[in-house]
């Protein structure tokens, strides 16, 4: 599907990050849109916010419930960013659902490429995320290893997030949808 629109610029397409548990989608997406001056979305903490911790919802109802859930929220998320330019993050798992692959089509869609040594820190400091309950970097290893191909499907734009600070990786995120958007027009012409 075609994809127009400048990325980044107030009145375009919602930026849209994916990737792995713990690769820092809302850390970075929070200033992706600092940086933009565009508002920033967590479907995560949205999903918090209305039904409670994920742990809780993964104990009490299940991961399908909470998949049923998530894909509802993210609908509402990117409906709602249409036309602004919000950048949204969405949990680790969303790209499963195929109504949400198809709402990213008209979204810019950004993978945050990561590695074990990236996220394992992070892991063993975050228990409460239940699908890595037990061995976390195992079973953060074999969902990543499940789920890499539907990111990298997705993406737009992919960014290296293995190295460099917060603000770094914000800005080279921020010129990679520059080049981007560039490509597009000049393809668009």
């Amino acid at each position: 599907m075609p994809r127009s629109s400048k990325a980044g610029v107030p009145g375009s397409r919602p930026i849209v990050l994916i990737g792995p548990m713990a690769v820092g989608k809302s850390t970075i997406g929070q200033e992706l849109a600092q940086q933009l001056r565009v508002p920033f979305v967590d479907t995560d903490v949205l999903i918090v916010e209305s039904h409670g911790s994920i742990a809780s919802i993964f104990a009490g109802r299940g991961e399908h419930a909470f998949r049923e859930i998530e894909a509802r929220t993210v609908a509402a998320a990117l409906e709602h960013a249409q036309g602004t330019g919000t950048v949204v993050s969405l949990g680790g798992g969303a790209v499963l659902d195929s109504g949400t692959q198809q709402l990213l089509a008209r979204c810019t869609v950004v993978y945050l490429e990561c590695d074990e040594e990236t996220v394992a820190s992070r892991i063993a400091r975050n228990s409460g995320r239940p699908l890595l309950a037990g061995d976390g970097m195992a079973r953060w290893s074999t969902l990543f290893a499940t789920r890499k191909p539907v990111y990298e499907r997705l993406a737009d734009v992919v960014i290296d997030v293995r190295h460099g600070s917060v603000t770094e990786l914000g800005h080279r995120l921020q010129v990679a949808l520059s080049d981007y958007s560039a490509a597009k027009q000049e393809v668009e012409k």
